[in-house]
């Protein structure tokens, strides 16, 4: 599953300037770049890519990391001390994240788009006034972090103050963001001080009806999880070899998409991994079903499938195929044709199933003025781009016919993206190393990444 570059020696050409380390649930990755300096994009490459599995359960990620760095030292040279080094992480779970808010389809649904868009782990989710119930739920689902929101600017400010005062007096266990009504902003600092409650605060995350704000609080959630929510063994030695933060790698796969969408325009991205499988989308939609919108949607949206990974939730894709997937042992990296068919098997189901889960729908409502048709959440029907990308997608030879034969619906509902919308594999497997690599140098970044997907700048296919 490695990809590899043709060997080097000193003085054969470029050398190594960065290096992105992706530490993922079940393999970590090191690969190598040149000439991607912090502004322009003279002649970027990948130079090299080293992967082992993960070693959270050896006690220490840097040992995988060490592994995969091994393996990348024997495809280029490498001078750890002369290079920039970053680096993502999804291991030990992620980023566990607690949502509240005041209403269900507004402010809870608002906050969570921007939890899921920073690429947390939505493990708790609560609406209203918190409860006894809520908050035995809310420790129960041991979060890293707690994003309050609740309200529009200047408008109820009540429940949203109550809340805090519930989480402030029950001790709780993790950092808290509040997004939610500016003027309760005072009063929620006020009671978290007092607590001695570990707390952060920025722009309302619904400000007005039917606006979102998304990207403010997305960007202090990774803040966040850098500085304080690095839990899996050894990440603290990580943090001490690269330069910045370490990312969320769902994180890093949606910078990477919202790269790739001013190029290429509507998209979507499919990340099939060991443990999740998640869905990045960067459109607008059809201006016709936007009319028809019950509630908005952020222009970049991701979804995560917690149940639908191809090797830790393996058995979870066999329950819910029905019986259509067999079942057997599947690990993490297939070793001969039988393996490989069976991944591909449950690859196919997990894109499948998360697909439909992201994508939105039509419905009918009945009301006063009679029969009326409705949207309810994301509009895929203008995708002009399905990428895949992750292990599954990107080395078991079958991404591309997976994209392409997505389960479709009969009864024309569901807002899936189109039949002709062109799929790309990202074949080196960059897509979160250009997200980490687009805050240094986007412009190398997108040429990385097009040249992955085998797209050129007018976004013409050009390869497979």
């Amino acid at each position: 599953m490695t990809a590899k570059a043709p060997s080097r020696r000193p003085g054969d050409g470029p050398g190594v300037d960065t290096i992105c380390i992706e530490i993922g649930s079940t393999i970590t990755k090191a690969t190598a770049f040149s000439d991607i300096g912090t502004s322009g994009a003279d002649s970027p490459r990948i130079l090299g890519q080293g992967d082992a599995l993960t070693s959270v359960d050896e006690g220490d990620v840097t040992l995988g990391v060490e592994r995969a760095m091994g393996k990348l030292s024997e495809t280029c040279p490498v001078e750890r001390d002369k290079v920039r080094i970053l680096a993502a992480s999804s291991a030990a779970g992620g980023l566990r994240m607690s949502v509240i808010g005041l209403t269900r389809d507004m402010t809870l649904r608002a906050a969570r788009e921007a939890s899921l868009g920073a690429g947390a782990v939505v493990v708790h989710t609560s609406a209203g006034a918190m409860t006894e119930s809520d908050l035995e739920e809310l420790f129960e689902s041991r979060p890293k972090l707690v994003l309050l929101s609740g309200g529009v600017d200047f408008g109820d400010r009540d429940i949203v103050v109550s809340n805090a005062r519930l989480l402030s007096k029950a001790g709780i266990p993790a950092p808290v963001i509040y997004a939610g009504n500016v003027s309760a902003k005072r009063e929620v600092s006020r009671i978290f001080d007092e607590a001695g409650v570990e707390y952060f605060t920025c722009d309302n995350v619904y400000p007005r009806i039917d606006e979102l704000n998304v990207k403010p609080v997305r960007k202090l959630i990774q803040e966040v999880f850098a500085r304080h929510i690095i839990s899996a063994p050894g990440m603290d030695r990580v943090g001490k070899m690269v330069s910045g933060d370490i990312m969320p790698t769902p994180g890093a796969v949606l910078a990477a998409a919202e790269l790739l969408y001013e190029t290429m325009g509507d998209l979507v991205v499919v990340d099939v991994g060991g443990a999740t499988t998640d869905i990045h989308s960067v459109t607008e939609g059809q201006p016709k079903h936007n009319r028809l919108m019950a509630a908005p949607e952020p222009l970049a949206k991701r979804t995560v499938e917690g149940d639908l990974g191809v090797f830790i939730n393996a058995d979870i894709i066999v329950r819910e195929s029905g019986g259509a997937v067999d079942e057997g042992e599947v690990k993490p990296m297939p070793t001969d044709e039988s393996e490989r068919e069976r991944s591909i098997i449950l690859a196919r189901w997990a894109v499948d199933l998360a697909m439909w889960r992201h994508a939105g729908e039509i419905k009918t409502a009945f009301g006063a003025s009679g029969r009326s048709e409705l949207v309810e959440g994301r509009d895929l029907t203008a995708v002009k781009y399905l990428i895949g990308t992750g292990g599954a997608l990107t080395r078991l030879g079958a991404g591309r016919d997976i994209l392409e034969n997505l389960r479709r619906d009969p009864g024309g509902k569901k807002l899936l993206p189109p039949r002709d919308a062109r799929v790309s594999i990202d074949h080196q497997y960059i897509m979160a190393s250009a997200g980490l690599l687009a805050a240094v140098n986007p412009d190398a970044a997108k040429a990385i990444l097009l040249e992955s997907l085998s797209v050129d700048n007018d976004t013409e296919s050009i390869g497979a």
